[in-house]
């Protein structure tokens, strides 16, 4: 096709589309080709635009039968009609044919007022049609009113006019666009057509990425966390097994939030395999749960080796907690005291509303160390959330299987005007730090909060779709206008 193409353009100029029409070839791709030759200047393209008019199917009936305002002049010189009647059946070409003085209301009656008059209407859409629609077939102000009255569309068709541009010739010559280190050995580059190049050209400015808002406050919490003191969890495995999810946690085999309505179960693999755990552990924490140990009755109950194996996408971090625990209780040297931290995705089989989702990051912060109170766990929690920015917070006593004593925390939220639950915590029961291998004596206080409620509270934020998920506005990460940048 190229080469007839530049053979036509050197015998002639041509419009693309008479062109293609006469020659067979297809239109778009006619174009494509003319406008690769224009950009080497082998072409020349000129746009065209025109306009023209196509009756509607409401057009063409009105250009055969005639205008909705005078079939009912001709109806009411035919008989009587009564207002409701005309309105019912004429209620466009009421408006017209009055418009026009054609009609008159008496009563309840309508009647017409001449017996026959002109159809504009129609003599508009013979001129369209005879000119087969062309542009000045027809006034702009009648083109308006008739597209209006949906008796005609409009068509734009774009077409270009060709002519052979400045580097014309029968075949197109290859243009290199990069100068290799083999062309100057070889020295071929002297045979050789280049594409231009411009070397002073400074080029377009290239945005980076961004981070995402929540990985902001993330970074800005894990500095704050390691300025206190805290050490970093190796928290990058969201798939557990249930016994260090759950089992190691002393929360029993039969508890509700090991229901499928609560906790995602993974299907493929179904179980782990818990051969890695140090010997001993799995027995041990096996007798914790079924008649206790340290003062605790367990819960007695027959403890399930294949229910402890099944893989889940873990709730918690505290997964992680536990084996770090172990890995404390078991370094050589034996225990010292330690304090952790993680800030990493979780999964929660939960309903979603404006502050809940299935999935959210979980901060977590724990320390270990000999007689610690729960108002060390007090001071620990408020200590970090005056870090952050968020100077309202309560404690209210809870249940936890793991904790004892337990405590839910609440911040309150300034727009929703409201105190919602940002986080849990409590101290860790003998139940579950013994079997760990922790030795008395030794206290373990911990908190769990989300990482998207105290990011919602502190920024304002009142739904949490517009902070995590495809809602989000990234553009703010760019121009600064999310909150947080101020700070940063």
């Amino acid at each position: 096709m190229e080469g007839a193409i530049l053979k036509a353009l050197g015998e002639r100029s041509f419009d693309a589309r008479t062109y293609a029409t006469t020659t067979g070839f297809d239109y778009d791709q006619v174009v494509g080709t003319l406008k690769s030759l224009t950009s080497d200047g082998y072409a020349v393209m000129d746009q065209v635009n025109t306009i023209s008019f196509e009756l509607t199917d409401e057009g063409r009936f009105t250009l055969e039968k005639g205008s909705p305002e005078i079939l009912l002049l001709a109806a009411l010189n035919s008989g009587e009609m009564t207002v409701d009647e005309m309105k019912k059946n004429h209620k466009i070409a009421m408006g017209f044919a009055m418009k026009n003085k054609w009609i008159k209301i008496d009563g309840p009656i309508a009647k017409a007022t001449t017996e026959s008059a002109k159809d504009a209407i129609v003599d508009l859409l013979k001129l369209v049609a005879n000119s087969d629609g062309a542009e000045d077939s027809i006034s702009a102000s009648d083109a308006k009113m008739l597209k209006k009255r949906n008796q005609i569309i409009q068509i734009k068709t774009v077409n270009f006019n060709c002519s052979k541009g400045l580097k014309w010739a029968l075949q197109r010559v290859k243009l290199e666009q990069v100068l290799t280190k083999e062309m100057i050995e070889t020295g071929s580059w002297k045979d050789m057509s280049f594409k231009p190049t411009n070397f002073r050209s400074t080029g377009t400015n290239v945005n980076g990425g961004f981070l995402h808002p929540l990985m902001l406050v993330r970074a800005e919490y894990r500095k704050i966390l390691i300025g206190m003191g805290f050490e970093e969890m190796p928290t990058n495995k969201w798939v557990e097994s249930s016994f260090w999810n759950f089992d190691s946690l002393f929360q029993p085999q039969q508890h509700p939030a090991r229901d499928a309505h609560d906790t995602f179960f993974i299907k493929t693999p179904q179980f782990a395999s818990l051969e890695a755990v140090t010997p001993g552990l799995v027995e041990t924490v096996k007798q914790m749960h079924e008649v206790g140990g340290h003062g605790s009755r367990g819960y007695r109950y027959k403890w399930s080796l294949e229910e402890a194996k099944k893989n889940i996408l873990r709730t918690h971090t505290t997964a992680i907690s536990s084996q770090m625990l172990h890995r404390l209780a078991t370094q050589p040297g034996g225990f010292k005291p330690a304090k952790y931290f993680s800030i990493d995705r979780v999964f929660r089989n939960e309903v979603v509303d404006a502050t809940h989702l299935a999935e959210f990051h979980q901060v977590e912060l724990l320390a270990a160390d000999y007689n610690l109170s729960l108002g060390d766990l007090i001071g620990m929690i408020k200590t970090f959330f005056m870090s952050v920015g968020i100077t309202d917070v309560r404690f209210k006593p809870a249940y936890n299987p793991y904790t004892e004593p337990s405590m839910e925390i609440f911040g309150y939220h300034p727009d929703l005007k409201k105190w919602t639950e940002i986080g849990n915590s409590g101290m860790f029961r003998p139940e579950m730090v013994r079997p760990l291998g922790l030795p008395e004596g030794v206290r373990v206080i911990a908190c769990g909060l989300s990482l998207e409620r105290p990011t919602m509270i502190k920024y304002r934020v009142k739904k949490i779709k517009e902070l995590f998920g495809h809602k989000i506005n990234l553009e703010s990460t760019r121009n600064s206008q999310f909150p947080l940048f101020k700070e940063a």
